[in-house]
């Protein structure tokens, strides 16, 4: 199916779910050119509305029965991948026994994500971003593995609430944000533990827990943030950039 059959079909169907934009809506409608950006294993709306506002075309990716030749059609078709968040990743894929807060992620997705975020990892140089569960899967991709509880392996809280993040200067992320601390919200009580390879720990909360990472290749961009953007947008425009960055690196030279 040639692509542009594909994305007016991508563009029907996002009509249907989500509606059409209101003549007054300040982002309008979207050129067909925009990038196409998988969005796995979710219909909610904020994740969708986020990378419309930012300037992509959302593409829910429904789980499935693991298709090699349909993760391959993914990985040629759409321009960018997102990772958003969810439950636990079984601790068995990094080599651990669960700790009791651990909530397994439904098994359809579970081998959805895995299959597909390691081939987009491994067969393709395309934009990245994992959001809160999708910054633990890149790291647990890349062989790295995770603090399963935070509140009884590190100390504190970091779920429903908000906390500073301080970022590296030399970081990609950093030049994204154009600045070096912050306010975030937070709901997640798993973190970064041992670094995957090719990754390096790009900020972190007060506490040491390792809120983002990002690939070591200066020629790609995969980040990982533990925060969630998309809940803060419209109204932080500091968190519009993070997204803004994610789909303009996906549009098509």
């Amino acid at each position: 199916m040639m692509r542009r059959k594909w994305l007016g079909l991508v563009l029907a169907a996002a009509a249907a779910c989500f509606g059409s934009p209101a003549s007054g809506d300040e982002a309008g409608p979207l050129p067909a050119s925009a990038p196409l950006i998988g969005i796995a294993s979710v219909n909610g709306e904020a994740y969708v509305e986020a990378v419309r506002e930012a300037g992509g075309i959302p593409v829910i990716l429904p789980n499935h029965k693991v298709d090699p030749a349909l993760i391959a059609a993914y990985l040629e078709r759409l321009d960018g991948l997102l990772l958003p968040g969810g439950a636990d990743i079984p601790p068995s894929e990094y080599g651990e026994e669960p700790h009791e807060s651990v909530e397994i992620l439904d098994n359809k997705r579970f081998q959805f994500e895995k299959a597909l975020g390691k081939a987009w990892i491994e067969k393709s140089k395309k934009p990245l971003l994992g959001i809160c569960l999708g910054s633990q899967w890149i790291n647990v991709l890349h062989g790295g593995s995770l603090v399963q509880d935070i509140p009884t392996e590190v100390g504190g809280n970091h779920r429903g609430t908000t906390h500073s993040v301080t970022l590296e200067a030399d970081s990609k992320l950093h030049g994204i944000y154009g600045e070096s601390t912050f306010e975030v919200n937070s709901w997640h009580h798993q973190s970064v533990d041992t670094l995957g390879n090719g990754l390096r720990a790009v900020a972190r909360g007060a506490d040491g827990v390792i809120e983002a990472t990002e690939t070591t290749d200066p020629d790609r961009f995969l980040i990982g943030v533990q925060w969630h953007p998309e809940k803060m947008m419209p109204g932080d425009a500091r968190q519009a950039r993070l997204l803004r960055a994610f789909v303009e690196a996906s549009a098509r030279k």
